[in-house]
């Protein structure tokens, strides 16, 4: 399974610290990201994140 999340989603949830090292992102490519850019998620990244419940 994969779980894609905006930009913007991440960061209202409170995410995007934790994932941006996943897609090699650091502070400064925050400008240059459109809110509603999506990022594909494995299912074990999304448990980490806590979007999905461990079964």
């Amino acid at each position: 399974m994969k779980v894609i999340v905006t930009f913007q989603e991440a960061v209202e949830r409170g995410l995007w610290a934790r994932m941006r090292p996943w897609f090699g992102r650091d502070e400064r490519d925050e400008e240059e990201l459109w809110p509603n850019e999506e990022f594909v998620l494995t299912e074990a990244q999304a448990q980490e994140l806590g979007l999905l419940r461990q079964m």
